[in-house]
């Protein structure tokens, strides 16, 4: 279990060993709510589509056609009907 301390600037630090779980880094979004049993809920907001532009770009990889695409998404579809 990790504890956090509020300042009196109504601040908390999230614990390490939770930002590397969750993976959060500096300028993440988080959202408080609390359930009936009076606890706070922490979640982080997932990123936009926007905000993943270009991180799976990789100069080396050959690019694929359309019609190459359409047919790994036919055998997917396949491969889930058996």
């Amino acid at each position: 279990m990790s504890i956090a301390t509020l300042t009196s600037k109504g601040q908390v630090t999230i614990p390490k060993e939770v930002r590397e779980i969750f993976g959060l880094h500096s300028g993440d979004k988080l959202d408080f709510s609390c359930d009936h049993g009076g606890h706070i809920v922490v979640t982080p907001i997932k990123k936009n589509v926007d905000e993943l532009f270009g991180k799976l770009y990789n100069p080396e990889r050959k690019a694929l056609s359309t019609e190459a695409i359409n047919k790994a998404i036919r055998q997917k579809f396949r491969q889930q009907e058996l």
